[in-house]
């Protein structure tokens, strides 16, 4: 299986995604600053915090309509309303005209376009693949998405502060570049049932739909074990940061000393390097081992290695537990997302991806109470709450690995036939 065997839609958005990403993450990871610069550190948090509502209200109301009119023309009103925000937000931050209001109200008009065309992206990657191509599918979309946004992040902190109409011209290139991609060359690939609903029947089926998803148990026990998982992942970020902030004293590395809040920057940057190159041998070696073997071990380590880095401060140890972990994430995510592909039905597919979206604000939930018990628990103590919370999440992924190799199995052979 080789990238150019891949259904051209598959092609198509791999490359946009990676561009997309690239100059958006020049931008984006650094707009609460533009927020707090022009409104308060208070009222920014705030605005941001409305800004994720909005986008995981929208979210539900995407996954619906993809599989209501088709994942095609969501995209492309999305992409083109995308279009629309970027440009705007370009002439508000021009050297004629400034407006951080309209910026704000265009990055909500942004989110709202993430929640429209998320479920339906995955959905057409799913619609498009066959089992066999997924793990090496999602295996390129995360290495590019790694390595568009750290690539992409490092020039946004150099370019950020002078060139932000430039950054704002680029974005716009590139979203009216994805509109006319999915315009003209995307092809259509869920033929919805035609449906004459009001839109008072609308709103009934949407919660139908979501009412069937929730009652899918293999699914949400599928979503809850994501969760606890990924939310290790947010922890360097958060509770891990602030306490090796506070508890690691400046210690000799190479030919620097770094405290604590750089030894968190050099962790996080030996994980991207190592995505962006294991990612690029770890699928071939993977293929002689059982997914659920994969999938399983490769939790365990992983919570393994953040348990160890919610608690030593030693470096060696800290860049050899980041190497496990991170060997770990690579191995684990094409498998998790493959299991993740099998398990919608066709005519509920962007609903069930709606819903999976939920994982990722669920897990920052997490993350953020984590660093609020960290101010009055012990470190030992937080460790053992942080591990267990990973476990449990690999004790999940254990008990519902034989459904999703039946349900996997099913999709197939239907597929077969």
């Amino acid at each position: 299986m080789r990238f150019r065997d891949f259904h051209k839609n598959i092609k198509i958005r791999i490359i946009e995604s990676f561009i997309s990403r690239f100059i958006g993450s020049m931008i984006f990871p650094f707009m609460s600053i533009y927020l707090a610069v022009h409104f308060g550190a208070k009222i920014a948090g705030l605005l941001l915090l409305i800004n994720v509502g909005v986008g995981i209200g929208i979210n539900f109301i995407g996954g619906y309509f993809a599989d209501q009119f088709g994942r095609k023309r969501i995209m492309l009103f999305a992409e083109t309303l995308r279009f629309f925000a970027f440009f705007t937000m370009m002439i508000c931050n021009s050297p004629w005209f400034e407006s951080p209001g309209i910026t704000f109200a265009m990055m909500t008009v942004n989110s709202i376009c993430w929640g429209l065309a998320g479920p339906a992206n995955q959905a057409m990657l799913i619609d498009v693949s066959t089992p066999p191509q997924r793990k090496l599918m999602y295996s390129i979309t995360y290495w590019a998405s790694n390595l568009s946004i750290a690539i992409g992040g490092i020039i946004g902190a150099f370019l950020f502060k002078d060139y932000l109409f430039q950054l704002f011209l680029a974005l716009s290139v590139a979203a009216a570049i994805a509109a006319l991609l999915v315009a003209f060359f995307i092809e259509e690939s869920y033929a919805p049932v035609d449906s004459d609903l009001t839109p008072g029947g609308h709103v009934l089926q949407l919660f139908s739909n979501y009412k069937k998803v929730l009652h899918d148990k293999l699914f949400v026990m599928f979503t809850i074990a994501g969760v606890l998982i990924l939310s290790m992942e947010f922890q360097l970020t958060n509770y891990i940061g602030i306490r090796l902030s506070d508890e690691m004293e400046t210690q000799q590395f190479l030919f620097w000393q770094i405290d604590g809040v750089q030894t968190m920057g050099f962790l996080r940057s030996e994980n991207t390097i190592l995505v962006a190159i294991l990612m690029l041998f770890i699928t071939r070696w993977t293929q002689t081992f059982k997914d659920k073997s994969i999938l399983v071990w490769s939790c365990f380590f992983f919570t393994i290695g953040y348990g160890v880095l919610s608690y030593s401060n030693n470096l060696t140890i800290l860049f050899v537990m980041m190497a496990v972990l991170t060997v770990a994430e690579v191995i684990r995510v094409p498998v998790e997302n493959a299991y993740m592909a099998a398990i919608p039905p066709d005519d509920a597919r962007s609903s069930y991806m709606a819903f999976n979206g939920l994982k990722f604000n669920l897990s920052m939930l997490i993350s953020s109470i984590t660093v609020t018990l960290g101010a009055f628990l012990p470190s030992v103590v937080m460790t053992v709450l942080i591990t267990g919370i990973g476990l449990i999440g690999t004790m999940i992924y254990f008990m519902i690995t034989p459904g999703l190799d039946e349900r996997k199995a099913e999709v197939e052979l239907k597929q077969a036939g």
